[in-house]
């Protein structure tokens, strides 16, 4: 339990981290949209939780934190409503859909990896 709350708040630190330094390499000219999930994703990497529910959470916060972060940088003209973003998600540029999907792939497989095989060892022969 200790260690799925201390996955929990580093994904929280990561997710905000990701955030603001997204925000800090577009104001360089970069487009880093894999940058909230990826770090999210670093952050819950930190405790060594065994939970397969914590990573596919994280993978699912991930993604929708980057998709977040994309409507906070550039909501729609027309109406820049949270949930019109997420009904044209579909006309979002193939490249920022690869990122976000790279974020929530790490976001995912950063804590999964922790995922311990509980099966025993095969004797030697």
């Amino acid at each position: 339990m200790k260690q799925n709350l201390l996955s929990i708040a580093g994904a929280a630190v990561g997710g905000v981290l990701g955030y603001f330094a997204f925000f800090w390499v577009y104001s360089c000219g970069f487009y880093g949209m894999v940058l909230p999930g990826g770090l999210l994703g670093i952050g819950a990497g930190m405790g060594k939780s065994r939970s397969v529910w914590l990573a596919a959470g994280c993978g699912i916060a991930a993604l929708m934190l980057g998709l977040f972060t994309e409507w906070r940088r550039a909501p729609w003209d027309s109406d820049a409503s949270f949930t019109h973003f997420l009904v044209r998600i579909p006309h979002l540029n193939p490249i920022t859909l690869l990122m976000i999907a790279a974020g929530a792939g790490l976001g995912f497989w950063v804590p999964y990896r922790r995922v311990e095989d509980r099966r025993p060892a095969p004797p030697k022969p």
